[in-house]
């Protein structure tokens, strides 16, 4: 048997603010009611986004607690240096923690780091332009 990774999954204390913060990234989460227990987007390459709500977790798990410690990262390419500056600030005015402003990486790109709603890191990056030789 092979295994492939099919899907990327959050527990949300706040399903709502979850989805409209990756809707803001450009992810296209379906619409849905708020009180559904589980939404999946499916993401470019056949990989799948997938939500669930603390309560859904303890319908299965009940000693089920929240993970310390930011387990989970996630990182979002923009097409421009440009573009990480502006969705930086646009979630950042939206009220989300900006946890690293936008910098130029030793590593050649533009970078910067916000929480979602649940503390999750997210990585915006983009490439920087090739110095001139």
């Amino acid at each position: 048997m092979t295994t492939r990774i099919a899907v990327f999954g959050l527990v949300t204390s706040n399903l709502p603010a979850s989805l409209d913060f990756y809707r803001t990234l450009g992810v296209a989460v379906p619409d849905v009611a708020d009180d559904v227990p589980h939404v999946e987007a499916e993401l470019p390459g056949g990989l799948r986004l997938a939500w669930d709500t603390e309560e859904t977790m303890r319908s299965f798990a009940p000693e089920w607690q929240p993970g310390h410690g930011g387990g989970l990262g996630v990182a979002f390419a923009c097409d421009s240096p440009a573009e990480v500056d502006r969705v930086y600030a646009e979630l950042t005015a939206a009220g989300h923690p900006g946890e690293l402003p936008p910098w130029d990486a030793v590593w050649g790109q533009r970078y910067a780091t916000v929480l979602d709603p649940d503390g999750n890191s997210v990585d915006l990056f983009a490439s920087l332009p090739s110095a001139a030789s």
